[in-house]
């Protein structure tokens, strides 16, 4: 390979990938299962866990969904009652709006959750994440991203939040964080880290696990 391809940085990375590639390699297995095993709703929870991660902890947002549905509120309440339990995220009106709007869209004709049934029906990943930023609000390339790795089809999308850029930065494969990213852009940057991870030779969906590893000391979803 390119010997340019690989910096200081990189090594560094290397290093913790091959301490962490065992323990990645298993999250994505899960991740995969999610799908494999889920129901409809297990896979609507999954979807509706991106809508509330934009500007709010992963954990948090994991921790909504799952007292929502304990609650049996995320698939009855009306946005006032959902937005009770968001308190942990951010913009909890808005979300709540988002997740009722969202929980109407993946209704069939009888009023059932079809969300893993509906996603089945589309051909490929990058046509999955497409529909996905174009009819679900509160959901961009990144959050749709986010949604489809966590449900086992992440190998062909990149989950571009500030700290993996950071990363990116630091990693040479771009110059600077973009203030704002816009699809365009977005997809450019996808295809650098695309090219990057085929040249040294880590899986996207591994890299974006392990440069999470790198920020938050822990792998998690």
């Amino acid at each position: 390979m390119d010997s340019n391809s690989k910096n200081d940085y990189f090594f560094e990375i290397e290093k913790v990938y091959k301490e962490k590639k065992k323990e990645i390699k298993e999250r994505l297995e899960f991740f995969r299962n999610v799908w494999n095993t889920g129901n409809e709703e297990d896979i609507h929870a999954e979807l509706s866990f991106c809508i509330l991660t934009p500007q709010s902890k992963a954990k948090n947002a994991w921790a909504a969904i799952t007292t929502l549905r304990e609650n049996g509120v995320l698939l009855s309440g009306d946005w006032e009652q959902i937005s009770e339990f968001l308190n942990i995220v951010r913009f909890k009106n808005n979300k709540a709006k988002y997740l009722v709007e969202l929980r109407e869209q993946m209704k069939n004709e009888k009023g059932k959750i079809m969300t893993k049934s509906f996603f089945s029906s589309i051909g490929t990943t990058h046509e999955k994440r497409e529909w996905i930023v174009k009819n679900i609000k509160g959901m961009a390339y990144k959050e749709a991203g986010h949604f489809l790795r966590n449900v086992g089809f992440g190998s062909e999308v990149a989950i571009l939040d500030r700290h993996i850029l950071k990363n990116l930065v630091r990693l040479e494969i771009i110059e600077e964080i973009p203030k704002t990213i816009s699809p365009k852009a977005y997809l450019e940057i996808e295809k650098k880290l695309k090219i990057f991870c085929e040249e040294v030779k880590i899986p996207m969906d591994e890299m974006d696990l392990l440069l999470w590893y790198l920020e938050a000391g822990e792998i998690f979803k």
